[in-house]
C-alpha cells in the first residue's frame, strides 16, 4: 500500500488557525501535499453535514482546526465545535468510519509549526489506516 496517498480536509477557521496555515506556507515549512484548506469563519460554524459531504465525496480523513478554548473571535464558537467533534466521533463507528478518520486541532495564528505538524502527523495516521471504504474497512493492513 505504499502507492496510497490520502485525501485530507482540513477545515481551518478564519481567525487562528487559517493564519496559521498561511504563516506555515509563507515560512516555507514543509507539510505534505495530500490536504486541501476550507476557510471557515469560526471552528463552531462546521456543520456535521459538512464533514460527512467530505467523507462522502472521498475524503480519507477530516480535521477541524480552530482557536484554542477561550480565545474564539466569537466568543464560545470553538466549545461548540468541541462538543461537536466529541459527539462525532462517537457516532462515526456506528456509520462505518473509523473514528480515527476525524481529528480537532487548536492552532492560533502564530502557531505555523504547529499548524504543519498537526497536519503531517494527521497525513501519516490516515496513510496508516489506509484509503476510506465506506464499509468501514481500510486498506492498510
Amino acid at each position: 500500500m505504499n502507492d496510497f496517498t490520502p485525501k485530507i480536509i482540513v477545515f481551518c477557521c478564519n481567525w487562528c488557525s487559517y493564519a496559521g496555515a498561511d504563516l506555515a506556507g509563507t515560512s516555507r515549512l514543509k507539510i505534505k501535499p495530500y490536504f486541501r484548506v476550507i476557510r471557515t469563519m469560526c471552528s463552531g460554524r462546521i456543520d456535521p453535514t459538512f464533514i460527512f459531504h467530505a467523507f462522502a465525496q472521498g475524503a480519507d480523513g477530516v480535521m477541524v482546526a480552530g482557536c484554542h478554548p477561550g480565545d474564539c473571535h466569537y466568543s464560545s464558537g470553538n466549545y461548540k465545535a468541541r462538543r461537536r467533534i466529541m459527539l462525532l466521533r462517537n457516532m462515526l463507528p456506528q456509520l462505518g468510519i473509523e473514528s480515527e478518520r476525524l481529528k480537532l486541532e487548536w492552532i492560533s495564528a502564530s502557531e505555523s509549526p504547529k499548524f504543519r505538524s498537526a497536519v503531517n502527523g494527521f497525513i501519516d495516521e490516515v496513510t496508516e489506516l489506509g484509503p476510506f471504504t465506506p464499509n468501514g474497512k481500510g486498506g492498510a493492513n
